[in-house]
């Protein structure tokens, strides 16, 4: 699939602010299954923006300053992506739950995808009696790695109810495990404490659903939104391997990302500071848009750059 998709991000301030200093991550990191042809970043008003390093996890990421007195800002991240990644599929002889977590514990990779990174509580993603022992009925260490992480997946999308009202950004997963509701980021951090719990390394994924679901498949939950998910590391040859309990599937070719960490602090699309006082609104629009020709990748059109 090649998607062109479209990111705005509007902030709207009841006094002028004076200063901003902002971590963006909105550009889509080169990952297995997806690469990037076009981006482009638009900034209103026009400040000062520079690559900088991830603090933690995959993302790239931009330093941006405004010193200008502003009463609005507007952040507008454009993308052309092309996405080719099969759905998975079980097999008999996937790796069992217990060889991964020995294989994990054993990594000598020290990179910023190495499963050894993501087997421990992290800020926001604390380990959780309760949570642990419920997703350990699907965590059988003698099961397959694929079998039951989609097993967990399609239980937390079955049994918990997606409801925007329940939770806020920073609500802890245990609060939303005792409501049995919430969002992607709740579904997913509930499912990452409980892999974790189980020794297992999980990732947290942000990135984006097609908006157009194809004819006669249901619309994804997610669309027209920052979506969340999580990442299972399956062993060496199976790799990281994407499940989307907001949902219940598999990641594949629906599914771009856009940055992975150890949890949402990682990878905040935007982040950062602010000098000023008064009221702020922020109004947040996204667009995935799956492209019919894909002849226009062979033209040789140039990439745009980051602009500002």
């Amino acid at each position: 699939m090649l998607y062109a998709i479209r990111h705005v991000t509007r902030f709207d301030y009841a006094e002028p602010v004076g200063f901003a200093r902002c971590n963006l991550r909105l550009k889509p990191i080169h990952w297995s299954g997806q690469q990037l042809h076009d981006y482009a970043l638009s900034v209103e008003p026009g400040g000062r923006t520079a690559p900088a390093r991830a603090e933690a996890g995959l993302a790239n990421v931009v330093r941006l300053v405004i010193d200008q007195a502003a009463n609005s800002l507007t952040i507008e991240s454009r993308c052309k992506i092309a996405v080719d990644r099969p759905v998975p599929e079980p097999a008999p002889g996937d790796p069992t739950l217990a060889q991964i977590a020995r294989q994990a514990r054993e990594s000598r990779d020290a990179g910023p995808a190495s499963p050894a990174s993501y087997l421990f509580p992290s800020p926001l993603i604390p380990l959780d009696r309760d949570i642990a022992a419920w997703c350990a009925q699907e965590l059988d260490p003698a099961r397959g790695a694929l079998e039951a992480g989609i097993a967990l997946a399609r239980r937390i999308q079955a049994e918990f109810e997606f409801d925007p009202a329940a939770t806020l950004v920073d609500t802890p997963p245990h609060e939303a495990f005792v409501k049995r509701g919430g969002v992607c980021q709740d579904f997913a951090q509930i499912m990452i404490s409980g892999l974790r719990a189980a020794g297992l390394p999980a990732a947290y994924a942000s990135g984006y659903l097609r908006t157009l679901p194809p004819p006669g498949q249901p619309r994804l939950v997610g669309a027209d939104a920052t979506h969340a998910w999580v990442l299972l590391w399956c062993g060496p040859e199976r790799g990281w391997v994407g499940l989307d309990p907001t949902n219940g599937i598999w990641m594949a070719s629906d599914h771009v990302i856009i940055a992975i960490g150890r949890d949402y602090a990682d990878i905040a699309p935007i982040d950062g500071i602010i000098l000023g006082y008064g009221a702020q609104d922020m109004q947040v629009s996204v667009d995935v848009e799956p492209l019919d020709d894909a002849a226009s990748l062979a033209t040789g059109a140039p990439r745009a750059d980051v602009a500002g």
